[in-house]
């Protein structure tokens, strides 16, 4: 039997992890329609300007996970986030950061149904962070001098 609140917890989780996977997909399009067909002569700023965008995607990720977790700590059958008997949307996200990053839980972690986002979160930022690196991979061989791709 499943306990109380896991299969609210898990559809909760399923719409962040979408919205999450959506805001990349739009993130890494818009960066690729930017940079596609531009021939950078300061491919420096290029990359530089690609590599703040990448963080920002993340950080916005993040605070989707951190709204997550704030409003499923707010109802009782969920369970709780342990460590902060009053967790504030800014402890949600600093949540959110731990388990994004896979950094690991410290002085707070999930109990009870919160859990399941907890566990998709920490899947979802490692392919989102993968994601970023081989996006970012393409785009220098395309940028960078000397090192063209090969058609």
């Amino acid at each position: 039997m499943i306990g109380q609140g896991y299969p609210l917890a898990a559809l909760v989780t399923a719409l962040v992890t979408a919205l999450v996977v959506l805001i990349h997909y739009e993130g890494l399009r818009l960066l690729a329609a930017v940079t596609a067909g531009r021939a950078f002569r300061r491919h420096r700023s290029a990359l530089l300007a690609m590599m703040f965008a990448l963080l920002a995607l993340h950080v916005l990720e993040i605070i989707c996970y951190g709204l997550g977790y704030w409003g499923l700590n707010a109802l009782p059958v969920l369970g709780s986030v342990q460590g902060d008997p009053d967790l504030s949307l800014f402890d949600g996200i600093y949540l959110s950061a731990m388990a994004y990053s896979t950094a690991s839980f410290g002085d707070l972690w999930p109990s009870g149904a919160i859990r399941v986002m907890a566990g998709m979160e920490a899947i979802t930022g490692l392919v989102m962070i993968a994601w970023s690196a081989s996006f970012t991979y393409m785009a220098m061989t395309t940028l960078w001098p000397g090192h063209r791709r090969r058609e």
